[in-house]
């Protein structure tokens, strides 16, 4: 899958770093891997050995320049012909916000066992990214920097 110019943020030797092209989450990128692998027991020591860096320096630069609550980090995905990749979901204070007052997601806590609004995990703010941010036709609206400006801004400090 080629990536449009516009969403790459940074690229290396075996690396590219990009928004989520279908997310309206500003900041939410994926560190995607050059070789068509499924694994990472597949892919070459040099690019394991660029990935941990990488990956260090990619939280860094969006801790300080983007400044969510929380980052959170994880592979997913099992879709063939998609090279191995990783998500970093930015979580904002208004993000988090945003989920507290939508009814919806209070049934995750019924199911969870979970009483107050104080408990929440990484699972369920991740469900309401994806599903408002990346699966709505009309996603909520923004606070703070635009896609377009967490792109240049993640990009320049990563220059």
């Amino acid at each position: 899958m080629k990536i449009p110019a516009e969403f790459i943020v940074h690229e290396t030797a075996h690396w590219a770093l990009n928004h989520h092209l279908s997310s309206a989450l500003p900041g939410y990128l994926m560190l995607g891997s050059r070789q068509s692998v499924d694994s990472l027991a597949e892919l070459p020591d040099a690019a394991l050995a660029e990935m941990g860096g990488l990956m260090a320096r990619t939280q860094a630069v969006m801790e300080r320049q983007l400044q969510p609550k929380w980052l959170y980090i994880s592979r997913y995905g099992h879709m063939p012909g998609y090279p191995i990749h990783f998500h970093f979901i930015p979580v904002y204070d208004w993000v988090e916000a945003l989920f507290w007052k939508d009814e919806r997601y209070r049934l995750l806590q019924t199911y969870a066992g979970a009483g107050c609004q104080s408990l929440t995990d990484g699972a369920e703010l991740t469900l309401f990214v994806w599903r408002e941010f990346g699966e709505r036709e009309d996603p909520p609206a923004v606070q703070g920097r635009s896609v377009g400006e967490a792109i240049e801004c993640v990009r320049e400090a990563l220059r």
